[in-house]
């Protein structure tokens, strides 16, 4: 083996293999998490299991205010690091994956746009002149641990470029969904704090310049950030994402560079724990509201058909249109077909969406209704789903046995 190929399974392929593991064993695990969580909040136990995530914890001093409730520590603490990952993703795939080139990024670029535009637009269309209007956001998002999860079902028998293409859309999804949090989904904006904490990640930003590799420095810089961006009215989790554009992607002195090194370590907690922690603590929903409200809501509707469908639709259509005008290419062993079963496992919402719902909407009725519509539409999307690329890879297996 030649040392170019050495370094392009080192960089490109072992990465991309240990990121399509964990993620589709962290799938299985938010499934029991979830349906554990739903089981428990309507049981006999269930005031004192919703209660324990209000239970309030932290400290005040030294002119510091950090006392939040259990269910704030992990949806603006725990998610923060849970960001950190997906930037830190999202910068590997830029630097060295599928995004690192407009000819390999091109395809999962436009899926992903499609597949949050029509999702978008269709809610809108639904809830519009409504109070709920401004939920547009949840169907634009796409769990990957869950929609791994649902195509590694299919064993071996799914090709890996198809694997890699849902990674690559679902990482550019996650970075729109990140934009959409930052301008849209924050709220009392306190600039003071917020030029503190920009000012603090422009000290990142120096360190990445005068080529710092202590990821000490950067995680402990980054704290300080987090603070600071959570009292600016700006999500917290943002600080995650800033960071991880920080640290840097290259080290003179060391084979892994801080980046990778950070991101393989902090990968496996973010699948193992905090997603399930943030399932266990989100998903806790009481069912004493009638349940054809969801489907008979604009709310509901809106968030179901915008996953159910419109993520499909956006995702196939803006791929053959990319392809079409040349733009883009199917990788190999992908087709329109695979793309469509595709495009309704990106329709699996659950983290992202229902992290979005509970910034859309205040009320608790209100979030309660996004979260089962998120559940529904997700369920109905990754069954739908799994039987299309399952008849498709039938259809290709019988192919070859009469060839």
């Amino acid at each position: 083996m030649n040392e170019a190929t050495y370094t392009i399974r080192k960089k490109v392929f072992r990465p991309i293999i240990s990121f399509l593991k964990a993620e589709q064993v962290s799938g299985v695990i938010l499934i029991v998490c979830t349906v554990f969580s739903l089981l428990a909040a309507n049981s006999r136990w269930s005031e004192h299991y919703l209660s324990f995530w209000h239970q309030y914890v932290g400290f005040e001093g030294f002119s510091l205010s950090l006392k939040l409730s259990v269910e704030h520590w992990i949806n603006d603490g725990l998610m923060a690091v849970f960001f950190l990952v997906v930037g830190l993703e999202i910068k590997r795939e830029l630097i060295n994956g599928e995004l690192s080139s407009f000819k390999k990024a091109s395809l999962p670029l436009m899926a992903a746009f499609g597949g949050s535009l029509v999702p978008a637009l269709l809610y809108l269309f639904i809830n519009k002149g409504t109070p709920t209007a401004g939920g547009w956001g949840i169907p634009m998002a796409t769990d990957i641990a869950f929609a791994l999860g649902i195509l590694s079902l299919l064993g071996k028998r799914v090709p890996l470029s198809l694997k890699v293409f849902l990674t690559a859309l679902a990482v550019v999804d996650d970075l729109g969904a990140i934009v959409v949090i930052a301008i849209f989904y924050s709220h009392g904006l306190v600039l003071q704090n917020l030029l503190i904490a920009l000012g603090v990640f422009s000290a990142l930003l120096i360190c990445n310049k005068l080529k710092f590799t202590n990821l000490s420095i950067y995680l402990l810089i980054g704290v300080v950030m987090w603070y600071f961006m959570l009292k600016s009215g700006i999500h917290a989790t943002i600080a995650g994402v800033l960071l991880a554009l920080a640290i840097p992607m290259k080290s003179e002195y060391h084979d892994h560079s801080p980046a990778e090194y950070l991101e393989h370590g902090l990968h496996q907690y973010s699948s193992y724990l905090i997603m399930p922690l943030f399932a266990l603590c989100n998903t806790g929903i009481v069912f004493n509201m009638p349940f054809k409200e969801v489907y008979t809501s604009s709310l509901g509707i809106g968030i179901i058909l915008g996953l159910l469908f419109g993520k499909p639709v956006g995702i196939s259509l803006f791929s053959y249109l990319a392809v079409k005008t040349g733009m883009a290419s199917w990788p190999s062993k992908i087709n329109f077909k695979k793309i469509v079963g595709v495009g309704f496992l990106g329709g699996i919402g659950f983290t992202m969406s229902i992290f979005i719902s509970l910034l859309a909407f205040k009320e608790p009725e209100l979030q309660s209704f996004a979260k089962i519509a998120v559940l529904v539409g997700s369920l109905l999307s990754g069954f739908v789903g799994y039987l299309l690329v399952k008849v498709g890879l039938k259809k290709k297996e019988e192919s070859a046995y009469l060839d």
